[in-house]
């Protein structure tokens, strides 16, 4: 349902939302080793998530990538959508082409609603409101 490149680009995202700001700016060297992701690997999907103005970067010696506030008022579901693409969320859990409500697979209809909660949850929930309950101590994420 969610990619490791989607985990990945989530946890990169709240390392920057807890650890960064206008004033503070991540190097990609600094935000891949606590989050156990390859230098090279996040660096392509800081890219493209710069490139969709879910996070902001700046060029220079004093620069690197942070969130404003547009950035972490963006959703979950935005980050997965632009790592992913919208139909990966949809697609079927048995990996079948063709699974659809005209045909459905045999787990169709068991994880439709769980499916659909789960999405609706993703829409709602901000950057921001995740990076707080980590901050809190209401979540657990080892930055």
């Amino acid at each position: 349902m969610i990619s490791n490149s989607s985990k990945y680009a989530i946890k990169a995202l709240l390392y920057l939302a807890t650890h960064s700001s206008i004033d503070n700016k991540i190097m990609v060297k600094d935000i891949a080793k606590p989050i156990n992701v390859p230098k090279a690997y996040i660096a392509k999907l800081l890219q493209q998530l710069v490139r969709e103005n879910l996070i902001s970067s700046a060029r220079g010696p004093k620069g690197g990538f942070y969130l404003d506030e547009d950035n972490l008022n963006k959703t979950v579901i935005n980050i997965i959508s632009v790592i992913d693409g919208e139909d990966n969320l949809n697609s079927c859990m048995l990996s079948l082409n063709e699974c659809n409500e005209n045909k459905p697979c045999p787990l169709h209809y068991v994880l439709s609603a769980s499916r659909n909660k789960i999405i609706k949850t993703l829409n709602n929930k901000t950057i921001n409101e995740l990076a707080l309950e980590v901050k809190l101590g209401k979540a657990f994420l080892p930055l």
